[in-house]
This record gives C-alpha cells, sequence and structure tokens, in this order.
C-alpha cells in the first residue's frame, strides 16, 4: 500500500532500507489540537497593530520563530522589518492573547498511535520549536510513560528553528539514529521542510486548513488527513516498512 512512496524514499537518498527505530513528533497541530489558538492569537494581535495575517497564514508560518513571522508580514506591508521594539510588544501580546484561550486538548488518535510505536519497541521524540518550561510535564499528563526528557528537542537546543533541518538532525544526534532509521510525523509546511532536509521519511498528517498540495509540495513522502487516520494506517506502513 505504502511500497512506492518508500520505495521514492530510499531512490532519493541511496538506502537500502528504513531500518526503523524511532518516530520523530512535531508537537503543535499534531499531538495537541493547539493551531487554532495560535492562529486566531495570531490574526487578532497582528490586525490590533495594524498587520493583515489571516488565521490560514497562520498555519503557512507555523514552526517559524515569532520574530520571522512578524518580519515576513513587516516586509510585505511596510517594505522593511519591524523593529526590535515592536518585535517584543507583538509577540509579548500574542503570548497574553495564547495564554487566554481554552487549554489545547490532545489530538484524538495521539496516544493511540504512540502506544502502537512504544509496544513495538520504537523510541517517540518530540520535536518542536516550542520553549514551554512545562512541557514534559504536560506530555508526561496527557501521554503517559511515552517519552523521555533527555530525547525532547525543543527551542532550547537549537539555533535555527524550521524550515532548518536542525531540529531533526538534533533529534538524530541525541537518540543516535541516522537518518533512514527514523520517521518525521509533521502538520506544518516549513516542519515538512524540515525533515525533508534532513533527509528522513517525512509524514504529513493534515490536521488544519491547509489544501493537501500545501504539504505534499514541500516534498512529504506520504499525507494522512487526520492522526485517527494516520493510527488506522500505522500497522500496514510499519509492515511495508519492514518488508522492503
Amino acid at each position: 500500500m505504502f511500497q512506492e512512496a518508500i520505495n521514492n524514499y530510499l531512490h532519493t537518498h541511496g538506502y537500502d532500507s528504513i531500518q526503523l527505530k524511532a518516530v520523530l513528533f512535531d508537537m503543535d497541530g499534531v499531538l495537541f489540537d493547539s493551531m487554532p489558538n495560535h492562529a486566531e492569537s495570531w490574526h487578532k494581535i497582528m490586525k490590533r497593530f495594524g498587520f493583515g495575517l489571516s488565521r490560514e497564514e497562520a498555519y503557512m508560518h507555523e514552526g517559524r520563530t515569532g520574530a520571522s513571522t512578524i518580519n515576513i508580514v513587516s516586509r510585505r506591508e511596510r517594505g522593511h522589518d519591524a523593529t526590535e521594539e515592536e518585535i517584543k510588544a507583538i509577540y509579548q501580546a500574542k503570548t497574553e492573547e495564547f495564554n487566554k484561550c481554552p487549554k489545547a486538548e490532545r489530538m484524538p488518535g495521539a496516544l493511540e498511535v504512540l502506544t502502537q510505536i512504544k509496544n513495538a519497541g520504537l523510541t517517540p521524540m518530540v520535536v518542536t520549536g516550542s520553549g514551554q518550561t512545562s512541557l514534559l510535564d504536560r506530555l508526561n499528563h496527557n501521554f503517559p510513560g511515552i517519552f523521555q526528557a533527555d530525547l525532547m528537542v525543543t527551542a532550547f537546543d537549537v539555533k535555527y528553528g524550521k524550515p532548518n533541518p536542525e531540529p531533526y538532525l538534533m533529534a538524530l544526534k541525541k537518540g543516535k539514529f541516522k537518518p533512514n532509521e527514523a520517521l518525521v510525523v509533521e502538520n506544518a509546511p516549513l516542519g515538512v521542510q524540515a525533515g525533508v532536509a534532513a533527509g528522513i521519511f517525512t509524514i504529513a498528517v493534515n490536521t488544519g486548513p491547509l489544501p493537501d498540495h500545501a504539504l505534499l509540495n514541500e516534498g512529504a513522502n506520504l499525507l494522512f488527513h487526520s492522526m485517527p487516520d494516520f493510527n488506522s494506517n500505522w500497522e500496514t506502513l510499519q509492515q511495508d516498512i519492514a518488508n522492503r
């Protein structure tokens, strides 16, 4: 069922097989249904400061630093970067607005697929641009016994965020894995770019409002339309990888 995508990946990168040992998960929009809150907060605050950033465009920028997102819009609408003071004020306001939102629920299907992965003897890892200090507690509460503190990549571990491959390369380094020993699970175009650039088989899970081609055009090897969809196909995908 998934042999063609696997063969295309192997041919592109010159590997004989995927020796699967780890699955690397983005967090927002994959493990937690938090992107609607982020998109609404960005839209509302940028409008307050006189900028136009639609909710859908916020999904396109998911994974960028706040400063980068602000400067992209500033250059488009004013022809120059925002000042440090503007960036600080906008991002602070966006954070405050986000914190007013209801706490994001665990993404349906996420615990189920993580449990399958863990039970298969594979290593699940989180690779996020978030720098929340309570991150591990939140993950342990929602996904008990799944993740290890020393096998997470957060904003504190890297210099460059997605779409730079550094976050996923750092995950490989921390886990002592090779690119063909892991899978990436992402919901955002920039995250897909990062996984592909790291040389890892990259699965897009389209949990937001973007058209499928926004993820496929960035090089996603496979696409599922929800985490339950991914979960229901996991066993077949794992078998196809093992039998290649």
